[in-house]
């Protein structure tokens, strides 16, 4: 799979059913020795009071992808 499937695709965690965002919107972390993709990183949502502060991203470990489907990337975040 190209990096351009992955971009646009909606991420979703399993555990709960919650919509975490698009991977157009975010970015990966590749480690440049091996050429893996070590995570996922997404925006995170601006608060009101946070107009002009920094989002705080998440970053999904490779190993919480469950599955790389048609449209939606699924993960298993579990439990906070």
């Amino acid at each position: 799979m190209r990096l351009m499937e992955l971009k646009g695709k909606e991420i979703i965690n399993i555990y709960d059913g919650s919509r975490l965002g698009t991977l157009g919107e975010g970015d990966l972390i590749i480690n440049v020795e091996t050429g893996e993709i070590e995570a996922l990183v997404l925006p995170g949502s601006r608060g009101l009071l946070s107009i002009w502060g920094r989002r705080q991203e998440l970053v999904i470990p490779w190993e919480a992808v469950h599955k790389v489907g048609s449209e939606v990337i699924t993960i298993d975040l579990g439990p906070p």
